[in-house]
């Protein structure tokens, strides 16, 4: 069975940084993770899920929302099955709950039907 499992989510001040992480594990016929676009995803209580980030299969590629960019830096290992996600600058409307997501794909892709397994999340609180 698929899973990707979140971690590093917390309550941090505006203008803090923190990293989230995101690790992938198969099931029997799970295909090798630079296979898969990786993606991080974001919900806010009232909203619909957002884009944020996304990173190719073997990372060369990536790509931000507007929303995020120059503060946010997305990176994987796929030695370790993970991705992970450097927020800095942290405003308060980046209070969301944090996903990630993965599809076999070449690229990046921007749009939430397009992502065919998705983890459980992580709350980040922007608060002072």
């Amino acid at each position: 069975q698929v899973q990707l499992v979140e971690s590093g989510g917390g309550l941090v001040q505006p203008g803090g940084s923190l990293r989230l992480a995101c690790t992938t594990s198969g099931g029997t016929f799970e295909h090798p993770i630079n296979y898969y676009a990786l993606a991080w995803w974001r919900q806010a209580p009232g909203k619909d899920r957002e884009f944020v980030a996304a990173a190719s299969g073997n990372g060369g590629l990536t790509y931000y929302a507007d929303s995020v960019k120059g503060r946010f830096t997305i990176s994987r290992d796929n030695a370790k099955n993970t991705v992970y996600l450097q927020m800095n600058s942290l405003k308060s409307e980046d209070t969301a709950y944090y996903y990630c997501a993965k599809v076999i794909t070449n690229w990046c892709p921007v749009s939430i039907g397009e992502y065919d397994y998705w983890g459980q999340g992580t709350q980040v609180t922007v608060s002072s």
